[in-house]
């Protein structure tokens, strides 16, 4: 069985590890020859892609592919994996058996604090969750033609080791930003590596919130990472006078509960449910440095 990961990232970095344990072959892409190297010595076949060029070492790689897993954020293009492959996926993965294709519950927009499931109708509000939205009913539409599993996992605000609370607070960037009623999930990255493996598993395919049991206000991590490391927060500050890149502000646009209900009714379990005792379990382990 091999797994081919296109942006093997943080997340991708996850799932890759999660099935290598299985005794999947893994292969995945990077954008830099020093990130390829780095995701060799941990027993990842890396490749080398720019977005732009499928070169015939990668391809002879998609060949053999039983797995997909679409990681890469749409650019102003399009998804560069279906700009460059759409037509010709069957013939250039001959063997696809199930396709994951990793999202963001972003696809949402804003429900002012409300639960959401993926029931709900989408209205993104940024353009990167709109182009997100297309690439989920394009990756959809693959599977449907080929009569491939598909499956879209809508991921929400991501922390593992080396990215976390603590990491903020170490380094002095930690913001305790206070926005009346806002609330936000996330989801520990070894959650996304197992559901992905999960779902293949089983060949799952449809749409799954990834997400813990917990929304809440994003400054009570920052107290309780803190709390944690026996140190004081740094100060609240309010959101509406906080000195913010328009990215960072959009994500304060979008307030919701995101719930994770239908991915549970599949028998998955989260190992993090949620952040306090996940990140306790950072900080006892010395994991959080990464």
């Amino acid at each position: 069985m091999h797994l081919v990961i296109f942006g093997c990232g943080y997340s991708g970095t996850a799932i890759a590890k999660a099935f290598l344990a299985d005794g999947f072959r893994v292969s995945g892409t990077t954008r830099s020859e020093d990130k390829a190297a780095a995701l060799r010595a941990q027993g990842i076949e890396a490749f080398v892609f720019d977005g732009e060029h499928l070169d015939d070492t990668l391809r002879d790689a998609m060949q053999s592919a039983t797995h997909l897993v679409q990681s890469i954020a749409p650019r102003d293009a399009g998804d560069p994996l279906l700009r460059l492959a759409d037509a010709r996926i069957s013939e250039m993965m001959p063997q696809l058996s199930w396709i994951g294709y990793l999202s963001t519950v972003g696809v949402y927009g804003n429900h002012n604090g409300n639960w959401v499931g993926e029931d709900v109708v989408c209205v993104p509000v940024s353009g990167r969750s709109k182009e997100r939205l297309e690439a989920e009913a394009a990756w959809m539409e693959i599977g449907e033609r080929l009569g491939v599993p598909a499956a879209v996992l809508r991921l929400s605000g991501i922390y593992g080791p080396g990215r976390n609370a603590f990491c903020n607070l170490a380094r002095g960037t930690a913001r305790r930003l206070i926005k009346k009623d806002q609330v936000f999930n996330r989801i520990r990255v070894e959650d996304i590596g197992a559901s992905t493996r999960f779902l293949a598993e089983r060949k799952l395919g449809g749409i799954y919130n990834v997400t813990d049991d917990l929304p809440g206000p994003p400054q009570d991590v920052i107290v309780e990472a803190a709390r944690l490391m026996g140190i004081e927060p740094p100060p609240e500050q309010a959101f509406e006078t906080a000195e913010l890149t328009p990215m960072a502000r959009s994500f304060y646009g979008e307030n919701k509960r995101v719930s994770n209900a239908k991915l549970k009714a599949t028998g998955f379990a989260f190992a993090f449910p949620t952040y306090p005792p996940s990140l306790a379990q950072l900080l006892q382990n010395d994991r959080w440095r990464g």
